[in-house]
């Protein structure tokens, strides 16, 4: 009967252990992106095509000094974040998304975005993380996490939460 205890605990945490949560790294990096659109007009645009996990792809866009990702899911199915929606200043995503992961594949995944702080002197920015769930149903971004010392800890709680979490609706000014 003790051996029979012994292995179920043993059996709980090693499946416990096996859905941890983990962070994989892929790049946003022009380099590394492919590009698929670039024009140089005015506020110019462009359109990369960047690594992911699991199946999945993001491509970057840009317009109007404004960036944003859409996220590709493995069924090619486009999932635009709107990142403009959130900030109407200019902004740039930041080198690399995190993608939050249980048992390899993707929960969520966190991007950098760094705004302009005042549309008068584009050089102040002021760096968020914004969290976008990822469901068989709905990816969107839930949550935008202010700077502070724990950002990062707090994005990835955020991201690990459960899936039902609702949109991000801008507040109203």
């Amino acid at each position: 009967m003790r051996t029979f205890i012994l292995l179920t605990i043993l059996a709980v945490a090693v499946c416990g252990a096996s859905a941890q949560v983990k962070s994989i790294y892929t790049s946003l990096s022009d380099k590394v992106c492919k590009k698929i659109e670039f024009e140089q007009d005015e506020g110019g645009s462009y359109r990369g095509r960047c690594p992911g996990v699991g199946g999945y792809k993001l491509e970057l866009i840009e317009g109007d000094l404004r960036q944003s990702i859409i996220v590709i899911d493995p069924k090619k199915k486009e999932h635009n974040l709107k990142f403009w929606e959130i900030f109407g200043g200019f902004s740039a995503v930041g080198d690399k998304a995190e993608w939050r992961t249980k048992n390899g594949k993707p929960i969520a995944v966190i991007i950098r975005l760094n705004v302009a702080a005042n549309p008068e002197d584009s050089d102040k920015r002021v760096s968020y993380l914004l969290v976008a769930k990822i469901t068989a149903s709905e990816t969107c971004v839930t949550d935008v996490i202010k700077p502070s010392r724990t950002q990062n800890a707090e994005a990835r709680k955020t991201a690990d939460a459960p899936a039902n979490a609702p949109c991000y609706k801008r507040p109203l000014e």
